[in-house]
């Protein structure tokens, strides 16, 4: 069964914005550019996707659910928060679900429950990588970082000269990380 993700709409939303120049005005318009990305996100990876907005707000105060092009679009009833969905369905699918959240509260119910757990920066990153290779393909790249002039950055943390192991060796941690970073 592939891994569903459960992901905070407004966070996301919020941390999409902050990186483009071009600011969306029409909150409607975000939602569906948004629903639209991660639907073609989850038709190349294969993973059922959970978007849970805000609507606690609302005038009509009525919570629904809907699919829309392969995306699960849940909004929250009048007096019920994002958070509290996303923490309440963490909890039922437990390990087998990624939350996408910001959110420390999020961040700590889901992690522990077993839930993999991605920052909203980090799954925008996911995203935006996936659409810009894309329109990348067919330009010819050198394998070597250093000829095609881009710039080389070092991931090793700076640490403790007199530390046992391999000092060109990431941490266990970051390894492990970064191996279930590379499933979505």
């Amino acid at each position: 069964m592939p891994l569903s993700l459960l992901i905070d709409g407004y966070n996301l939303l919020g941390s999409l914005g902050k990186r483009k120049s071009e600011q969306l005005t029409d909150g409607a318009e975000a939602r569906a550019t948004l629903i639209d990305r991660l639907s073609l996100y989850s038709q190349r990876k294969g993973h059922p996707v959970i978007v849970v907005f805000d609507a606690w707000r609302e005038p009509t105060g009525l919570g629904y659910h809907e699919h829309r092009t392969g995306v699960h679009v849940m909004f929250t009833k009048r007096g019920e928060r994002a958070d509290q969905v996303i923490q309440r369905l963490a909890r039922q699918y437990g390990p087998t679900c990624a939350v996408v959240s910001s959110d420390l509260e999020i961040i700590q119910t889901a992690k522990s429950h077993g839930a993999f757990v991605m920052k909203s920066h980090e799954f925008q990153v996911k995203l935006e990588n996936r659409e810009d290779k894309k329109a990348v393909e067919g330009k010819s790249h050198s394998i070597y970082p250093a000829q095609s002039g881009a710039k080389i950055e070092d991931e090793r943390p700076q640490g403790r000269s007199d530390k046992k192991g391999n000092p060109r060796k990431l941490p266990k941690a970051v390894r492990i990380r970064n191996r279930q970073l590379r499933g979505f």
